[in-house]
């Protein structure tokens, strides 16, 4: 069985349409109990959910994000500021965690969530495991696009760019900074080939740490770290009304031209508002 919130259900009760202000006035708490309380639906019903009426309040007009407002027109350090202030909300538990889509050659996306490890003006790191999904299409179509979703700040930050392994010796290092359990389970795990249960991973684990008990765990070949060269880096902050902000600072190429909206930045990049 799953649990669902039916719109007419909800009607039913009275707790939409003219008397929605009700149902605005519980807590995220209160509402899921009500749901699961009075909606329960089969997993094998063939229905549907109205989501329409979701929608949250955002930031007001007063507390727009202005181009006045940047911190630096380096969009690395304007990252640094907003990703400084992510990590210090308490309502966020890892400001590092990000969404990053890949693509195969054919064009066929596909986004997880990784962590970040690092950045510089260089470009973004995380670490993975080379013959993964993820590290597969990359290294048939080296790009991808990163992001941040701050939810408590109304923050996102978007990245696109060219993608390339680190030096060996930059993961190694990275790797053995690790705790053993973690460097043990990238020895352990071979990321998205097919297992026949979860214990066989917990028996193969067993062994690893019985063979490395009392010695250190080599860095596998098929692991290691990307870096994420950025040609496009957008700042969004949400509004109320929808009318979004929207910054995005693009790398010059060389020859290239200012366009009628666009602005000369720092460390050869150029930014202008898009609408939302």
């Amino acid at each position: 069985m799953r649990r669902i919130l039916s719109a007419k259900l909800l009607n039913h009760f009275g707790l939409l349409g003219k008397n929605r202000p009700f149902l605005d006035c519980l807590t995220a708490w209160e509402q899921n109990t009500f749901a699961v309380n009075f909606c329960w639906k089969s997993a094998t019903d063939d229905s549907s959910m109205d989501l329409s009426n979701m929608r949250k309040k955002y930031k007001g007009d007063e507390e727009c994000f202005e181009e006045s407002q940047l911190v630096s027109f380096d969009p690395i350090k304007q990252f640094g500021n907003w990703f400084d202030e992510a990590t210090k909300c308490p309502e966020i538990g890892e400001a590092n965690a990000m969404c990053i889509a890949t693509a195969n050659r054919d064009g066929r996306p596909s986004a997880r969530m990784v962590l970040l490890k690092g950045y510089s003006n260089e470009g973004f790191r995380f670490f993975s495991n080379y013959e993964s999904r993820k590290g597969t299409e990359l290294e048939s179509n080296p790009y991808a696009c990163l992001v941040f979703y701050w939810e408590p700040l109304n923050r996102q930050i978007r990245i696109e760019g060219s993608v390339e392994r680190i030096p060996f010796q930059s993961s190694c290092d990275y790797f053995h900074s690790r705790p053993k359990s973690s460097q043990i389970g990238a020895v352990v795990s071979r990321q998205s080939t097919p297992v026949p249960n979860r214990d066989y991973l917990r028996q193969k684990n067993a062994e690893q740490e019985e063979k490395y008990k009392d010695k250190e765990v080599p860095m596998p070949d098929y692991w290691g770290g990307y870096l994420v060269k950025p040609y496009l880096i957008e700042f969004w902050q949400g509004q109320t009304n929808r009318l979004h902000d929207r910054i995005v600072f693009t790398r010059m190429k060389e020859g290239e031209k200012l366009g009628e909206f666009q602005h000369e930045a720092e460390a050869g990049w150029v930014y202008q508002r898009l609408a939302p």
